[in-house]
């Protein structure tokens, strides 16, 4: 499985890397604001913005049938044992049809900065997990609410009992060869192979455009 994710990268993304920055790292992509800068995290107005962009985002990417491959990379020391005692829960929990764990794949990788200069990645391991479903099978609007508490304690936490480790988790669009990634409550990139897949996106979500960006996204459009 984890060669056929790099079958993917390299047939429709030029063999891009799948690691964050996605927007800054491919020329087909928009970056959105999700929460309100400079509001508490748990300001009801808040919440709801999250709540509404997140999965407003992620219903315009993908359709109920569309394959997709759901991806979390978990970041952690080569001396962590977790993983291999307590595999990650987060397929057991958003997965509606435990059955279809039997799919999941597990795989460990040289971490994914390691071919930086900076030696801190040096004594770092990613542990890949994926699994083929559609977005029918995720309880995808929960998820996403989960993944917007990373930097805030709370129960939904998806590595509440296991800190020292960071994740990310992607939603591959295989059918329409898109990418989205909520990177944390801040803000989520969607990146495609073809730049009109990304069109309407921009058009029915163009409020929501990370201001920062918006020149440099306007001008792909």
């Amino acid at each position: 499985m984890t060669a056929s994710v790099k079958h993917f990268m390299k047939e429709h993304f030029n063999n891009l890397i799948l690691r964050p920055p996605l927007f800054y790292s491919w020329k087909y992509g928009i970056r959105f604001e999700i929460s309100m800068p400079g509001t508490e995290h748990e300001d009801n107005s808040n919440l709801q913005q999250i709540k509404d962009r997140s999965t407003g985002i992620f219903n315009q990417v993908f359709q109920d049938t569309d394959e997709v491959l759901f991806i979390t990379d978990i970041s952690c020391e080569k001396y962590n044992t977790f993983l291999r005692k307590r595999p990650i829960n987060v397929y057991r929990k958003y997965v509606k049809n435990k059955d279809l764990l039997k799919k999941l794949q597990h795989s460990v990788l040289p971490h994914i900065f390691e071919e930086e200069d900076d030696g801190d990645y040096d004594e770092l391991d990613t542990h890949r997990f994926i699994l083929p479903c559609t977005k029918s099978d995720i309880r995808y609007l929960q998820l996403l609410v989960a993944i917007s508490y990373e930097d805030f304690p709370h129960p939904t936490q998806i590595l509440r009992r296991n800190m020292a480790a960071g994740y990310d988790i992607y939603f591959v669009n295989v059918t329409r060869k898109m990418i989205y990634h909520l990177y944390d409550d801040r803000g989520c990139d969607v990146i495609a192979a073809n730049k009109e897949d990304l069109r309407p996106l921009y058009k029915e979500c163009n409020e929501w455009i990370l201001d920062y960006d918006r020149e440099q996204i306007d001008l792909l459009f």
